[in-house]
């Protein structure tokens, strides 16, 4: 095991290598997470809700909500009360369809989109600090492996 791990879990090395990559992958899971949720709490926002956010200001023709529950990069399991609460706060509107009024299309509004402009100088942030711990091809290399064993999930 590697020493960072051996420290972060204060544990003895580990001989099998799979479960020693699963557990540096959930350690580098839960620390990503933890930074999201400062850096999107500094806007009042939760990850889900910035994902949700994300996710519309790329198609601001909206989704119906298992849609955009689909596209989420940690799915929620009740994307409904989320869309709710960004709704409230004015961020996301409900649009009903015109030809199935029992569809409703969640779009970003104009002030969603101004707090995601609000955002972007601060993930740009987050960029640059984390772009220099590896180099272009580790990074690519990183998502290969990842896709690799999250792909074969889908």
């Amino acid at each position: 095991m590697g020493v960072v791990l051996e420290r972060r879990l204060k544990q003895r090395s580990l001989k099998d290598p799979v479960i020693e990559g699963i557990l540096n992958l959930l350690v580098t899971g839960a620390a990503l997470n933890e930074q999201a949720d400062a850096l999107y709490g500094r806007f009042g926002l939760t990850s889900s809700g910035f994902n949700v956010l994300r996710i519309l200001h790329g198609q601001p023709e909206g989704h119906p909500r298992g849609e955009i529950g689909q596209r989420m990069v940690n799915r929620a399991p009740d994307v409904t009360r989320l869309i709710d609460r960004l709704e409230r706060r004015g961020l996301v509107k409900r649009v009903r369809d015109n030809t199935d009024r029992r569809l409703s299309v969640t779009q970003i509004t104009a002030k969603g989109v101004a707090l995601m402009e609000k955002i972007e100088p601060a993930i740009q942030e987050y960029r640059a600090k984390m772009a220099p711990k590896l180099s272009g091809a580790e990074w690519k290399k990183v998502s290969e492996l990842c896709e690799r064993i999250y792909g074969s999930e889908e």
